[in-house]
């Protein structure tokens, strides 16, 4: 994989972004509570399924479409969801990034065990 150059608008850190787009969320909603949260986690399965869209599109496999999306788009759908789970999470506990980093750290540890150390 090549490397990408900075973005030069690129957030100095994930979290804090991650922060500033739930807050800017959070301070427009229709629907607050119970039916919010539901919404803020639907919005996760929205951006699953573009992915899939952008793969079938990039492959071709709709005939009557044909190629109508590159890898390229497939890589931006991909950050999508992970920009909207991240979102999500954080909709659920303030504390999202020591609960990604604990979660992460489990998954790997339970993946790659002691002899990938």
């Amino acid at each position: 994989m090549s490397e990408h150059p900075r973005h030069p608008h690129a957030p100095d850190d994930l979290w804090r972004s991650v922060t500033r787009l739930y807050a800017w969320l959070e301070a427009d909603q229709p629907y607050g509570g119970q039916e919010g949260l539901l919404l803020r986690m639907l919005k996760l399965q929205e951006e699953v399924g573009e992915v899939a869209q952008a793969v079938i599109g990039a492959t071709g496999q709709n005939p009557r479409k044909g190629t109508t999306h590159t890898w390229d788009d497939v890589q931006s759908e991909l950050c999508d969801v992970v920009i909207t789970a991240l979102v999500a999470l954080r909709t659920l506990t303030p504390d999202a990034r020591a609960v990604f980093d604990a979660h992460l750290a489990g998954v790997t540890a339970r993946s790659l065990g002691p002899r990938h150390g």
